[in-house]
C-alpha cells in the first residue's frame, strides 16, 4: 500500500460558517486551526494547503474562562523601548474585536510560510454580517460538539 500525497488537483476546499457567540475562545481556535490546516480530512497532506475556508461571525461575543480577559497581548514596534500591550478586554471593546480570535488561531498554527498562506483562508467578522453568501458556506455548530465549548456570559 502506497502513502497518499495530495496534489493541488486533489484538494477540495469547502466554506464553513461558525457563529462564535458564547463559545470559549481557546476551544474555538483549536477547532478552526484544525479545519484550516485540513487535519479533519482523510486526504491530509502536511506540506499542502488542503484545509477549508472558515468564516467566523460574532467574534465580539466570544467567551473566555478564568481571568483571561485581563491578560495582555504584547507586541513590539521595532524601536527601542517600543513594547506595547493591551488587555484582551480592551481589544474586544475597541474598534477591532476580531483581532483576539485571529491571534488565537494564528498562534495554534506552526510559524512557517504555509501557515501564513493558510491564514488567508480565515475571515473573522465582529457582527453577524459577512459578504460570503455567494460561496454557500456550511454551518458548523461548535456549541453542540461538546458541552464545555460554551460558557454563559458573566
Amino acid at each position: 500500500m502506497k502513502t497518499f500525497s495530495a496534489t493541488p488537483a486533489d484538494i477540495d476546499k469547502k466554506w464553513i460558517l461558525i457563529d462564535a457567540e458564547g463559545i470559549v475562545l481557546g476551544r474555538l481556535a483549536s477547532i478552526v486551526a484544525m479545519r484550516l490546516r485540513g487535519k479533519h480530512k482523510a486526504s491530509y497532506t502536511p506540506h499542502m494547503d488542503c484545509g477549508d475556508n472558515v468564516i467566523i461571525i460574532n467574534a465580539d461575543k466570544i467567551q473566555m474562562t478564568g481571568n483571561k480577559r485581563q491578560e495582555n497581548f504584547y507586541w513590539h514596534t521595532g524601536h527601542p523601548g517600543g513594547i506595547k500591550s493591551r488587555t484582551k478586554q480592551q481589544i474586544l471593546e475597541g474598534a477591532h474585536p476580531e483581532r483576539v480570535v485571529i491571534q488565537a488561531v494564528k498562534r495554534m498554527l506552526p510559524g512557517n510560510r504555509l501557515s501564513r498562506q493558510i491564514m488567508t483562508n480565515l475571515r473573522v467578522y465582529a457582527g453577524t454580517e459577512h459578504g460570503h453568501e455567494a460561496q454557500q458556506p456550511e454551518v458548523l455548530d461548535v456549541k453542540s460538539m461538546n458541552s464545555k465549548n460554551t460558557r454563559v456570559a458573566k
